[in-house]
C-alpha cells in the first residue's frame, strides 16, 4: 500500500493528476493541501543577513546570528521565547522554527531584517554572504 503522494500544483498537469487521485481514494483519506515552504535560497539569504547583523552589533547588542533569528521571528510576530539552560548560565531558544515558514512567511521576516537595518544605519547586501 502507499504511504501517499506528494505533488506540487505548478502545472495544470499537476492539478489534474492531484484531481485525479482524489477521485480514486477510499473513503476517509486524508487530504493536506498547504502553501510551500521557504526556499533554500531563501534560507541562505536569511543566513547572511543575520550574520552581517550579528558582525554590525547594533546599539552594541552581541549576539549569535542564531539568537539574532529568534529576535527578528519576535519582531515579525512569530511566536518565539527563551528559556535558561540546565545549569541556569545562559538562555536557548525555542518556539516556532524558521524551517516552518511558507514562502510568504519568509518574505516578510526577511522584509522585517531589511527595516531594522535601515533603521539602525546598517548597510546589506542581499547576495548570500559566502563569509558568513
Amino acid at each position: 500500500m502507499s504511504n501517499g503522494h506528494t505533488i506540487i500544483l505548478n502545472s495544470d498537469y499537476h492539478r489534474r493528476l492531484a484531481h485525479s487521485l482524489i477521485e480514486k481514494a477510499p473513503h476517509g483519506a486524508i487530504l493536506n493541501v498547504k502553501a510551500a515552504k521557504r526556499t533554500n535560497d531563501q534560507n541562505a539569504l536569511l543566513w547572511s543577513l543575520l550574520s552581517q547583523i550579528s558582525r554590525a552589533k547594533p546599539d552594541g547588542r552581541q549576539h549569535a546570528p542564531e539568537i539574532w533569528k529568534c529576535v527578528f521571528m519576535a519582531a515579525a510576530g512569530f511566536p518565539c521565547s527563551f528559556i535558561p539552560t540546565l545549569d541556569g548560565a545562559s538562555v536557548v531558544p525555542v518556539g516556532f522554527k524558521s524551517s516552518r515558514l511558507t514562502k510568504v512567511e519568509f518574505s516578510d521576516l526577511i522584509e522585517c531584517i531589511f527595516a531594522f537595518a535601515a533603521e539602525k544605519g546598517i548597510p546589506l547586501h542581499d547576495e548570500i554572504d559566502r563569509a558568513a
